[in-house]
């Protein structure tokens, strides 16, 4: 699973560079979100924009990596595809995560 990571002020920005999180790969997703964010201590954006397909396997694996952060840090979620984005919804975890457009409009929400 390949994840990129780049730094903002006061923001962790980790990149899923892969075009499926689904059953096949969301284990290698949870381990290299646990290896990428564990030094940390500020919010994780997580950059969808890459994800064309989700399954439940693949949401799990974001919420372990959401609790895997901690109570004071938070993960949200940006660049959903219109497929990746139609599941958030429908499983209503759109309401679990703060979710953005893009990038930037979630680091424009985060310097507000």
């Amino acid at each position: 699973m390949e994840l990129t990571s780049s730094k903002e002020p006061g923001l962790q920005i980790v990149t899923v560079q892969e075009q499926r999180i689904d059953a096949s790969v969301a284990l290698a997703f949870k381990d290299r979100m646990r290896q990428i964010t564990e030094e940390g201590t500020e919010p994780v954006l997580l950059d969808l924009n890459h994800v064309q397909f989700i399954d439940s396997s693949g949401l799990g694996a974001i919420v372990a990596a959401m609790k895997n952060l901690g109570p004071d840090r938070r993960l949200i979620l940006a660049g959903l595809t219109t497929t990746v984005e139609k599941v958030f919804r429908l499983t209503r975890m759109d309401s679990v995560f703060g979710v953005f457009s893009t990038v930037e409009e979630a680091l424009a929400e985060m310097r507000a």
